[in-house]
């Protein structure tokens, strides 16, 4: 059963992959803002997916979050989330993202709670129209 105070947390070690330069965000090789999104959103669906009932899933919808400081090409970066709010299908989580020295980022980001096989259908008739 969802609940408030779920937390989720992971750990990641920055690549070539997860740089600006890569993403096409920046320049320099240092964690981007989208993979630090792309961190916060995994965080977050996977706390939560346990409680959930059979054949749903969350899909995001809203990320609002300040990234603080950079961090470089083989750093570790943790992400910790919270679920702070619940209402109906809608879930609000707080954010915030730490390397080995620093808070890096920080923010909510919310999800709704959806029928993954429905969504997908939805989503896939987009295609046939």
């Amino acid at each position: 059963m969802l609940q408030t105070g779920i937390k989720g947390k992971q750990t990641v070690t920055v690549t070539h992959e997860q740089t600006a330069a890569h993403y096409g965000s920046g320049a320099l090789e240092v964690f981007a803002t989208p993979a630090m999104v792309a961190l916060l959103e995994e965080t977050a669906w996977k706390s939560v997916q346990p409680y959930l009932e059979a054949g749903q899933g969350t899909v995001g919808t809203r990320v609002d979050v300040r990234h603080l400081a950079p961090t470089p090409l083989g750093g570790k970066v943790t992400c910790e989330s919270e679920l702070v709010e619940i209402d109906r299908r809608r879930l609000v989580f707080r954010v915030e993202v730490f390397d080995e020295r620093t808070k890096v980022g920080e923010g909510t980001h919310e999800r709704f709670v959806i029928q993954s096989d429905k969504f997908l259908a939805a989503a896939n008739a987009k295609g046939d129209a």
